[in-house]
């Protein structure tokens, strides 16, 4: 997780807008703690899952560009797993698969997915009680939150 992590900052270190830079902080560590969180729970792998969470946007922020963010945060995370050669072909797979379906919280996807899914929605929802929850995703976060009661 620390390799990640590492390789995380670095790429949002090089960003030259700090308000984006700001934000990608708070939503990609956010939603990788919510996700380890969400895994423990649920008794999923919990560093694949913080991993997941970790790298699950990164396309955006990398290129400023939420187009597609998810299929190409994917492939962004595969060439950044394999680049640090810590993990297996298995665990690389279910991670960029859990980031390419991440966007469709309309369907239920994998055990593992769903975690993914749900911290996303759970750190959307947490960032700010001011905010409304928005409507694709008061479903989830009332599962959620009784989940968790």
């Amino acid at each position: 997780m620390e390799n990640v992590r590492e390789k995380v900052d670095e790429l949002l270190l090089n960003m030259d807008d700090s308000s984006l830079r700001r934000s990608g902080y708070i939503h990609l560590y956010g939603i990788s703690q919510a996700s380890a969180m969400i895994a423990m729970k649920r008794e999923e792998n919990v560093e694949l899952a913080a991993i997941a969470g970790m790298l699950h946007d990164i396309y955006t922020y990398t290129a400023k560009d939420s187009q597609n963010h998810a299929q190409h945060s994917s492939v962004m995370a595969k060439e950044i797993l394999e680049s640090l050669k810590l993990f297996t072909a298995g665990e690389i797979h279910l991670i960029c698969t859990a980031i390419y379906h991440h966007s469709n919280k309309e369907k239920i996807h994998s055990a593992f997915g769903e975690v993914l899914i749900d911290g996303d929605v759970l750190q959307h929802c947490l960032y700010s009680p001011l905010f409304q929850v928005m409507d694709y995703e008061k479903e989830r976060y009332e599962k959620l939150k009784a989940e968790f009661q």
